[in-house]
């Protein structure tokens, strides 16, 4: 078995669900997703990447994309169940968005998350060179640092959280709490996407470990663990190029057309999820149309809510909600050929989200609770033309970066619908200084720099960084 001096083991492999006609694979991309995250930096670097396939049984046999070696972990049904559909998205992935949704604690599905959490490390110990770095990313994957660092000690390993940590009050609410935090400081650097994250970890390690802790430095089984804040974020120079070619930009007036020339477009783009908050923002716009502040022939909602999680029972119950509710306000407030809200609950590309982008006059982004947030910054990059507004929560990681942003708290339903008032009627001199910072922002700090200054953090020697984040 080939080994890499750099190993990425994420719960999914970047695989597109369909393989191209020749049978080889191609490379998986999703609104604010990982692979996305990731894509610039590793598909043409060598390295290997471990991860599940989205099947079900045996690990299927791949053959690499570029230089990037696939390493599938495998998964039967029933540990699909318990492991991912279980305690990582019915436990922890509530629980760290604020328990939005209330958490389950099943006893059955810990055990399963452990053993699938085995899995993956003994899975990276096998591909990985003497000394290699291995990056271990997200909340999947907790219990996956420290297991890693038994078996193999001559790793440098690090831990990326893409979600938010929660504060203690809530994360001490976990059965497992304290294997949980003892899994994810088995790294040698735990990265999140805010500061405030690194915070929480410490008085948890301090609380439940007895352990000496600031908020960048964790001393614990007589290792120093580094922690910080490095905020995630994409490709910049390719949405710049996507937005530009010439069947993009003739995409987006044939899109604004076919929804018959309005005045203002408002766009939000979501993965199908109850942390979006796409029901508060539903609610904000019905009543701006019952209270004849937005007219259907004026105005046009767009709601892109990419299919998640189908199997969890919550999330099938939030699309039932979610299409009677869009139902409902057509019914209400559409007109023959005028629906109030045009609803696609479906995937889409990368050139037609770019598309989608320009076609906004307002992005709407308004998750109650999310970790980054790459869709805010996909929009302001795919703003070749210096406009449109980005109405975004409060609460969204992405907040504390675009300061020309029209901040909101999602929660509040006078406020949203008094701020996204504020955004379609704001002057277009504003509008412009607002995306110029913001486009200045995301440029200085795109997804190689993100990488790189994780990795340069990780690798004092620097080589590592070096040859990842190379233009």
């Amino acid at each position: 078995m080939r080994q890499s001096s750099l190993v990425v083991i994420a719960n999914r492999l970047p695989l597109d669900d369909n393989a191209a006609p020749d049978g080889a694979c191609e490379w998986r991309r999703s609104p604010g997703g990982l692979a996305s995250a990731l894509h610039a930096i590793l598909e043409q670097s060598p390295a290997t990447w471990v991860g599940w396939a989205g099947g079900v049984g045996a690990a299927p046999a791949l053959p690499d994309i570029g230089s990037l070696r696939l390493q599938p972990v495998a998964l039967s049904a029933e540990e699909l169940r318990g492991y991912y559909e279980g305690f990582a998205n019915s436990t922890l992935w509530p629980l760290y968005h604020d328990a939005v949704q209330q958490p389950t604690f099943d006893r059955g599905w810990w055990e399963t998350y452990r053993s699938v959490n085995r899995r993956f490390a003994e899975a990276a110990a096998q591909v990985a060179d003497r000394g290699a770095a291995v990056w271990v990313q997200d909340y999947h994957l907790q219990l996956v640092p420290a297991m890693l660092r038994e078996l193999r000690p001559d790793l440098l390993i690090g831990f990326f959280m893409h979600v938010p940590f929660p504060p203690p009050e809530l994360y001490m609410q976990l059965p497992r709490r304290t294997e949980l935090l003892r899994g994810m400081l088995g790294a040698d650097l735990v990265g999140f996407q805010r500061e405030q994250a690194a915070h929480n970890v410490a008085q948890l390690a301090k609380k439940l470990l007895g352990a000496v802790a600031t908020d960048d430095a964790i001393t614990v089984g007589g290792r120093i663990v580094r922690t910080g804040a490095f905020p995630v974020s994409i490709d910049v120079a390719e949405m710049r190029a996507l937005a530009s070619r010439p069947d993009v930009v003739s995409q987006a007036g044939q899109l604004r057309h076919s929804l018959g020339e309005p005045k203002r477009v408002l766009l939000s783009v979501d993965r199908l999820d109850y942390t979006k908050g796409i029901e508060h923002r539903l609610t904000a716009y019905s009543e701006l149309l019952r209270d004849g502040f937005v007219k259907v022939r004026d105005t046009v909602m767009v709601q892109v809510a990419v299919p998640s999680r189908e199997r969890v029972e919550s999330y099938r119950g939030l699309r039932d909600r979610i299409e009677g509710e869009v139902g409902r306000i057509n019914g209400e407030y559409g007109r023959v050929g005028e629906p109030a809200i045009h609803y696609l609950n479906q995937p889409f590309s990368r050139s037609q989200l770019a598309a989608l982008y320009q076609t906004a006059d307002v992005m709407v982004v308004t998750p109650l609770r999310d970790g980054m947030n790459l869709v805010a910054k996909e929009f302001v990059a795919a703003r070749e033309d210096g406009a449109g507004a980005l109405v975004l929560s409060e609460f969204a990681g992405a907040a504390a970066e675009l300061e020309g942003a029209f901040l909101v708290n999602p929660h509040d339903v006078d406020g949203l619908k008094a701020t996204l008032l504020q955004a379609m009627e704001a002057d277009a001199a504003d509008l412009a200084a607002r995306m110029s910072a913001m486009r200045r922002h995301i440029a200085e700090h795109d997804i190689r720099a993100w990488a790189r200054a994780y990795l340069t953090a990780l690798d004092h020697s620097g080589r590592l960084a070096e040859r990842l984040t190379a233009p």
